[in-house]
């Protein structure tokens, strides 16, 4: 899937300036931007698609400014624009150096489909905590069903919000949103993975799950499964766990379906990033 171009995410420091994805020792406030490593030539860089609009009518970018652009594979170009063209933003590559904000785990977010928009909040908060990669999957207790067309526009629309998420975060990887899989071509997906977790509400054995996360963390892949509003089946759990996965437990309380997933890549997030130090 190629990359898609969607208006950059801003965020608002409490200096009031705006910032974006800023490496470490890298102090000058810069934009960043993704494109595909066939726009990357040497030291030129070519950004074209609908940030070329944004860059020249809504940021008023000009000649002699600085952006980092990242083709999704985990290195970062420091780079003055050059020239500003009707339908294409010519780029002078300055720096290149490796993204500093990405997990040595890759993570694998398998969300049941919740309602409405939930997906999408999921999808952004993912791509902040570090996920590799989120698979939509179609469990028994699923609400929304989609067919074809309708899985195709959302997607569309999930992954345009996954690259608006990695820019505001300052990710280097461009994460990917996958087609929706059933409960069985999830766990297919899952098979290779050093270590998948399930987290489910009968599991009550905080210990175990300590020591399933820090299992999970000593790898270079992990898996999270998370059930739909309604839960796993009984069913679905047992068949995860015959297959490797390992029942976890997030605490005492419940939490809705677009908490669960969050909550875990939290934890693993800060357990992955601590053992780094």
């Amino acid at each position: 899937m190629g990359f898609s171009s969607v208006p950059f995410l801003r965020v608002i420091c409490r200096q009031g300036r705006e910032t974006a994805g800023l490496c470490a020792g890298q102090e000058e406030t810069m934009y960043r931007f993704f494109v595909p490593v066939e726009n990357i030539s040497g030291e030129k860089i070519c950004i074209t698609g609908d940030d070329v609009n944004h860059i020249r009518n809504v940021l008023r970018m000009k000649s002699g400014e600085k952006v980092v652009v990242s083709c999704g594979r985990g290195t970062d170009y420091f780079c003055v624009i050059e020239s500003l063209e009707m339908d294409r933003i010519i780029l002078r590559v300055e720096q290149e150096r490796q993204t500093e904000t990405e997990l040595p785990v890759r993570i694998t977010l398998f969300q049941a489909l919740p309602k409405k928009d939930k997906m999408e909040f999921v999808i952004q908060k993912a791509v902040e905590l570090g996920a590799s990669e989120i698979v939509p999957v179609m469990t028994k207790r699923c609400v929304v069903r989609l067919d074809e067309k309708k899985e195709a526009k959302r997607r569309e629309r999930w992954q345009a919000i996954a690259e608006a998420a990695a820019k505001q975060s300052g990710r280097g990887v461009l994460p990917q949103v996958r087609p929706v899989a059933d409960f069985a071509g999830a766990l297919e997906l899952a098979e290779n993975m050093d270590t998948v977790l399930i987290p489910y509400e009968l599991c009550g054995d905080m210990s175990e799950s300590a020591a399933a996360l820090e299992r999970a963390v000593r790898g270079d892949s992990i898996g999270i499964f998370i059930g739909p509003e309604g839960g796993f089946e009984r069913g679905e759990v047992e068949q995860a766990v015959g297959q490797g996965a390992l029942p976890i437990s997030l605490g005492r309380r419940i939490l809705r379906t677009e908490t669960a997933g969050l909550a875990a890549l939290s934890v693993l997030m800060f357990w992955i990033e601590q053992r780094e130090r």
